[in-house]
């Protein structure tokens, strides 16, 4: 039984190291100033935040069904079943679509969608265990309902430097925005299975930054890893356009979890225009392999 892993760009997982793994990614399409382009095709990291932080109306969308079936046929003609690992449910419509199109009758036994409800460098990790599953000889149903029974076991927070992306895509009133621009407010969301949600105000990064730590600490030790030195817990920072910062930021996770690797990875690009550039965010999720 040869099983594919496949995934969307949400990953974080260019195509470049896709190839190199051995998997495939499904590129996430957005349309700039009325032009379409797809992420880590015809638009890069780079590009995307230069149109971002030039005024550029940036709206994203979901791969349309006949990209997504195409995928589906193109890795069948050489695997017995596909595992595709999609962002979250609760963000995109792109993981409903996929899991209807894995019921027709020519994918049954053969395509399995994964709604573990993660985006970014959770969803990452996601990828990376179900390779390593498929290495050990598991079936894509063994795959899938490994990832699924794990699913809840993630945590993500987020600060953003401006309301004005969360104004811009209906999320704070422009009211509201405006007033938080005032008071120099850095709100902390967070994603707890399916949706962004809010979770917090301060005033500064700093604080900000602590606030995530604290909260990440917590929920490891209420519900991801209940052992001691938190050892089956992965711990990533990802962020958008400001590397350094987070680098930074790096630093104190490292401090906070001397006995970790911590992955610093670019923020999916699907949240990155939702929350604009040197937004901050810290995750963690549950060692399955």
């Amino acid at each position: 039984m040869k099983v594919a892993i496949m995934t969307d760009s949400n990953s974080g997982i260019t195509q470049a190291e896709a190839k190199e793994l051995g998997i495939f990614v499904l590129p996430m399409p957005f349309t700039i100033n009325n032009e379409e382009y797809q992420e880590d095709i015809n638009l890069t990291q780079d590009e995307f935040y230069d149109k971002l932080m030039n005024n550029a109306e940036v709206f994203t969308s979901q791969p349309a069904a006949g990209e997504v079936t195409r995928f589906f046929d193109d890795i069948l003609k050489e695997y017995d079943q596909v595992v595709h690992i999609p962002m979250s449910s609760g963000l995109s419509g792109s993981c409903q679509t996929a899991m209807m199109l894995s019921q027709e009758e020519e994918y049954n036994d053969k395509v399995y969608v994964v709604d573990s409800q993660r985006i970014s460098v959770t969803q990452k990790w996601d990828v990376y265990d179900a390779i390593e599953l498929a290495k050990q000889g598991k079936t894509g149903k063994e795959i899938h309902d490994i990832l699924m029974d794990n699913k809840m076991n993630a945590t993500i927070y987020i600060t953003v430097n401006t309301l004005e992306y969360l104004k811009k895509g209906g999320r704070v009133t422009p009211a509201a925005a405006a007033l938080g621009g005032l008071l120099k407010i850095k709100p902390i969301l967070t994603i707890q299975g399916e949706k962004l949600d809010s979770f917090q105000k301060t005033r500064t990064m700093v604080k900000a930054r602590q606030i995530m730590i604290d909260s990440v600490i917590n929920d490891i030790k209420e519900r991801i890893d209940q052992s001691e030195d938190m050892s089956n817990t992965r711990i990533m920072i990802a962020y958008t356009f400001d590397k350094d910062q987070a680098l930074e930021f790096k630093q104190q996770v490292q401090d906070a979890f001397p006995n970790h690797d911590i992955i610093c990875d670019p923020l999916s690009l699907s949240v990155a225009c939702h929350i604009g550039p040197h937004s901050l965010a810290l995750a963690a999720c549950k060692k399955i392999i």
